[in-house]
């Protein structure tokens, strides 16, 4: 899958997009966590869910691996790699996909 840079692009889980114009592909690899409150379920936490993403720059043959948060209490939405920011925007309720942007 191709992906314009500074736009959103969703991924369903193992799939990989090469963002158009940068040495960069973004890969969904795994839900690490999900304390999200389920569809129909009365919660006093809303929760959040952690995933994990491979992020290549395959011009250089560098890659590293980041852990994405659906929210500010457990840790990082976005992160920096391939002089480009990857930002987790959401993630379906299943997390079966996660809407990332990248610019």
């Amino acid at each position: 899958m191709s992906a314009p840079a500074g736009q959103d692009v969703t991924l369903r889980l193992g799939q990989e997009a090469a963002v158009q114009g940068k040495d960069l592909t973004v890969r969904y690899t795994r839900v690490v966590a999900d304390s999200r409150c389920r569809p129909g379920m009365t919660c006093i936490w809303q929760g959040e869910a952690t995933l994990a993403f491979l992020l290549k720059e395959p011009g250089r043959g560098e890659s590293t691996t980041a852990e994405l948060h659906s929210g500010p209490r457990t840790g990082p939405q976005a992160t920096s790699f391939a002089a480009s920011r990857i930002e987790l925007v959401s993630v379906s309720e299943d997390a079966g996909e996660a809407t990332v942007r990248i610019s």
